[in-house]
């Protein structure tokens, strides 16, 4: 991957199709020999097993790599870019990076699919004038049709069989984010709703139907900052329009909190802000938090869901 590759001066992102076991060892073994022969650092993020292929076709060399597993650490694909991307990132400011990262597998459900989409998309944005070449694996065995295009939107470079080119398809972050700002699935009319005036009464109604539903007490803390932090934001910037709503999606409690606000930088939420900045982190906070976060902002209002994923005992139960 070479400089030249990237629309953006710095950034090389490029998706690599693969349909098998050996071409997916094949390219990204490769790639990940080459920046360790240039001394370059690397981060390798996949889902499951799939970190175990390549460590075993590294051999001794894996040593040399810091791997993760995408499953977890991306189970929010809101939370790859500043959970998983940006500290490896600036932690070697002296040098290039390079990243392999799949975020996008079969059994993602499709508002996560959705998600990741907008979080390759995004990568163009965060990463736009870092040292840094992020390699993105797609499956085209199992994942849909359409997730060809998809990858052909968000990455200006592709490779396959071996061979890179460039996308002509490759479209501007803004652009694709607008694509699917529409949430999935629709708000339920079976939905209970809460318009309220303060952080407090979003926060006990919150934790009150996670209580019910059987969330951990664990997860109910992460949810009642989750929710303190889009509440108190909307209680902050606007003056009418707060309600929260909540149902069960399937093995989730989805909780949407909706205002009369815009969020205008498509950034939020996904790049820390500097150390001695005050302000900036409750979005982000809450990528970090929830198994998944869906955004549509625009002039007439903005919605943010939370989703939390019900232990297994409690699924269906509501």
């Amino acid at each position: 991957m070479s400089d030249a590759d990237g629309v953006h001066a710095g950034l090389v992102h490029e998706a690599m199709l693969y349909r098998d076991d050996a071409e997916f060892i094949s390219g990204v073994v490769g790639q990940i020999r080459a920046a360790l022969d240039a001394d370059q650092p690397v981060l390798v993020e996949l889902p499951g097993g799939r970190g175990d292929l390549v460590r075993d076709a590294l051999g001794t060399d894996a040593q040399r790599v810091r791997f993760g597993d995408m499953a977890e650490d991306g189970r929010n694909p809101g939370r790859i870019i500043p959970g998983v991307m940006h500290d490896f990132v600036v932690g070697h400011l002296d040098r290039r990076v390079v990243i392999v990262a799949e975020s996008t597998w079969a059994t993602r459900s499709a508002p996560e699919y959705a998600a990741c989409v907008e979080h390759e998309a995004l990568t163009n944005l965060a990463f736009a004038e870092q040292q840094v070449s992020i390699l993105c694996p797609y499956n085209l065995t199992d994942l849909p049709e359409h997730a060809v295009a998809d990858a052909e939107r968000t990455h200006p470079t592709l490779w396959q069989h071996g061979a890179r080119r460039a996308s002509t398809a490759y479209t501007e972050p803004h652009a694709v984010v607008d694509s699917i700002a529409a949430l999935q699935p629709p708000t339920p009319a079976r939905a209970r709703r809460l318009d309220y005036a303060s952080v407090s009464q979003a926060r006990h109604a919150a934790t009150e139907w996670g209580r019910r539903a059987g969330l951990t007490e664990d997860r109910l803390t992460d949810l009642i900052i989750a929710v303190s932090e889009v509440g108190g934001n909307s209680v902050a910037h606007t003056s009418h329009g707060r309600s929260l709503l909540w149902w069960q999606n399937d093995d989730s409690l989805v909780y949407e909190m909706r205002d009369g606000g815009h969020i205008q930088d498509l950034l939020a939420g996904r790049v820390p802000p500097p150390l001695e900045a005050e302000s900036g982190r409750g979005l982000l906070m809450v990528n970090l938090l929830c198994d998944l976060v869906q955004v549509k902002t625009g002039p007439s209002g903005t919605a943010i869901r939370l989703w939390m994923t019900l232990p297994a005992q409690a699924q269906g139960q509501v």
